[in-house]
């Protein structure tokens, strides 16, 4: 095990190398520069912010110089928001976007999980069609759709909910539903596909025979192993939450992470781009590195040391 994290540390700093890598050069390709939208820009004051951002060096040096900085995490000062560096940026906004990505989570796996198991159990009534019909609307509305329609029904006509804003719990209800409705319906489906394979398994009929009863058939024995593709959702999921939050902090005016990074890419922010881009890597590859130890809690028959054999 010890062995495989090492390797597995090793791949991600290689993804990191080749996402830092390629994030820089897209950027430096894409035409105009962070200081086109400005009206009335005197050349002598572009020439000296451009001079003070280091973007009169040559390519290799800011390569260089944004290589470093990525490596010791200072990803330096915003080229448009005066006095603020991105450090800063990700120290505001990314509390907000974490809770609003694990109510997501949470949401998407409680839920999901318990629509799947009672599809399976029920299978081919009324209960799995119902189950069935969830997930497929889940997966088929996009979640920005799904956010305009509930600020719509619930908020503004039901007034169940507030519109938008970020000033309590009731505000990160309906941005987390609607992160979270697609996954879930996804989930419903591997966990109903998964339950009912596990149904048919020899220990599942030995346990019948005993006598358990359906509950108790599904907590001691089917569900933990009908969860293992769930758990290799879970990479999956994680950047599907990052990334989804984007637009629908956007909608719902979310003072998170998602919101600045949509800005930066507007106002052509490199730092902030850069530096946003780095730390989401960061966090969805070690998403994925997480998932995979879960493999051996969740399924002890599963051993990395005989991988070569």
């Amino acid at each position: 095990m010890i062995k495989y994290i090492l390797k597995r540390l090793m791949y991600i700093l290689l993804a990191l190398f080749v996402i830092v890598t390629a994030t820089f050069f897209l950027l430096r390709v894409a035409p105009g520069n962070p200081f086109a939208s400005e009206r009335n820009f005197p050349p002598q004051i572009e020439a000296k912010l451009n001079e003070k951002y280091g973007l009169n060096n040559p390519w290799y040096i800011q390569y260089k110089d944004y290589l470093i900085d990525a490596a010791t995490f200072d990803f330096g000062e915003s080229m448009k928001y005066k006095a603020r560096s991105t450090n800063d940026m990700i120290a505001e906004g990314f509390p907000v976007s974490l809770t609003l990505g694990i109510e997501a989570m949470l949401l998407a796996i409680g839920f999901g999980v318990l629509i799947g198991v009672v599809a399976a159990l029920y299978h081919n009534r009324f209960p799995d069609y119902l189950a069935t019909t969830f997930a497929v609307l889940g997966i088929s509305v996009p979640s920005f759709i799904l956010a305009g329609l509930m600020q719509y029904f619930l908020a503004y006509k039901l007034q169940l909910f507030p519109i938008s804003g970020w000033q309590g719990f009731s505000y990160s209800v309906l941005p987390a539903l609607a992160i979270a409705f697609s996954h879930m319906g996804f989930i419903a489906k591997l966990t109903r596909s998964s339950m009912l394979e596990q149904n048919n398994s020899e220990y599942v009929k030995m346990a019948r025979a005993k006598g358990l009863g359906k509950w108790t058939v599904v907590f001691r024995h089917t569900l933990r192993n009908a969860l293992l593709p769930v758990v290799t959702y879970l990479g999956p999921l994680t950047a599907g939450v990052v990334t989804g939050s984007f637009i629908v902090e956007q909608i719902f005016a979310v003072p998170g992470l998602g919101k600045h990074f949509v800005q930066s890419i507007t106002n052509r922010d490199y730092t902030v781009v850069m530096g946003t881009t780095v730390f989401y890597a960061i966090i969805l590859l070690f998403a994925v590195f997480i998932v995979d130890i879960l493999y051996s809690v969740i399924d002890p028959r599963i051993r990395l040391k005989g991988a070569k054999k």
